[in-house]
């Protein structure tokens, strides 16, 4: 058994994820906003469970469900979530997102979601990491409109997704009235382009917050900004 991925208040197996633990869930998870104070959150493909850790670390929400398609994946995330201090509050769903909309009348007052968004047709030889990576198994149409039909009224939705995808995904959250509320791009270092947008979306227009980060003033030389979003998690930050 490969060891665990340590964070300072929990410990993350991953050794049957396809998708292994990455900035971008851990940028998700530090930076979605609970100052509405949630008591139901959404986590939509969760993989190892990393961002619902996060959350439940962060939170007071009584109820954090998640959902997972791919069965190794589920598996480890419900081990991830049953060896925490939140086992209570943590639960992982094994279901497509289609099932879990057909099947769910619950409404959730904060939806997150680091969706697979490699849009492109690739094939790495891992038939589970290509599916976790690739937007077909789950178009951003798809999972806003499911967003929708879970989110609660003043509910929100934080995810992440390619920089260059942004201006389409947003288009597609306006056609059914989910608006940005706070926007922030990433890049890895001062000479880099942006690379990811983190986005918090709500029903109704309303005044946009815009931020910029960057990870990395030099190699392996942290910003402030990404450390001061990160230290509550990371063991060396």
């Amino acid at each position: 058994m490969s060891k665990p991925f340590l964070f300072k208040q929990f410990q993350v197996h991953q050794d049957r994820c396809a998708m292994k633990i990455g900035t971008d869930g851990v940028l998700l998870g530090a930076w979605t906003s609970l100052e509405h104070k949630p008591m139901s959150i959404l986590d939509i493909g969760a993989g190892t469970g990393v961002v619902a850790l996060m959350l439940a670390q962060r939170s007071h929400a009584e109820t954090i469900d998640t959902i997972e398609i791919d069965e190794d994946a589920y598996e480890q995330c419900v081990e991830n979530f049953e060896a925490s201090y939140w086992a209570d509050r943590l639960f992982c769903y094994h279901a497509s997102l289609d099932e879990f909309v057909n099947e769910m009348d619950d409404k959730y007052e904060l939806i997150v979601s680091n969706p697979p968004f490699y849009s492109e047709i690739m094939a790495s030889g891992n038939e589970s990491r290509d599916m976790a990576r690739q937007n077909q198994s789950l178009p951003f149409g798809d999972l806003l409109s499911s967003v929708v039909q879970l989110l609660a009224e003043n509910g929100t939705f934080s995810t992440i997704i390619p920089f260059k995808k942004e201006e389409g995904f947003l288009k597609l959250a306006a056609a059914i009235n989910l608006h940005p509320k706070r926007l922030m791009r990433i890049k890895g270092n001062p000479k880099s382009e942006i690379k990811r947008s983190l986005l918090e979306l709500q029903t109704g227009k309303t005044s946009v917050e815009i931020e910029n980060l960057t990870i990395e003033s030099a190699r392996h030389q942290y910003t402030k900004e990404y450390i001061d979003l990160t230290k509550d998690f990371y063991l060396k930050m």
